[in-house]
């Protein structure tokens, strides 16, 4: 599980990367959790489009009025340091900013989790 975290930080690092190069869209190895982060990520808008090819995601990047969506985004839990957070807390942080959440039920957004009443580890936090 900790390699899993790990992969997850490489998706979040390549993608911000992208960001702040311009790029419109990224390549990254496919995992069942970089899968998962990603789809969440379009569902929040920030990302337009997921391929699957080969082993890899190609993941186009939304745009709007030639400013990329995602502004930001940085990995919370680490394989050394697990961040898990009840319900409570994550209504807390919600106002902030959006959290991607890994739940009994998969991967979801803080507003996903708020609605069904869940906690989890926090996996990452987009500003």
């Amino acid at each position: 599980m900790k390699q899993t975290n790990y992969i997850v930080g490489n998706f979040l690092i390549i993608l911000k990367n992208a960001v702040l190069a311009g790029k419109k869209t990224v390549r990254v190895g496919k995992t069942k959790m970089v899968k998962s982060v990603a789809e969440v990520l379009k569902r929040l808008g920030f990302i337009s489009e997921i391929k699957e090819t080969d082993g890899y995601l190609e993941i186009s990047l939304a745009y709007k009025n030639k400013s990329p969506i995602l502004t930001d985004i940085k990995l919370v839990s680490k394989p050394g340091l697990r961040v898990y957070w009840d319900l409570k807390k994550i209504k807390d942080f919600h106002s902030r900013y959006i959290l991607i959440i890994s739940t009994p039920k998969g991967v979801i957004s803080s507003k996903e989790a708020l609605k069904e009443g869940l906690g989890g580890e926090v996996i990452a936090k987009v500003l």
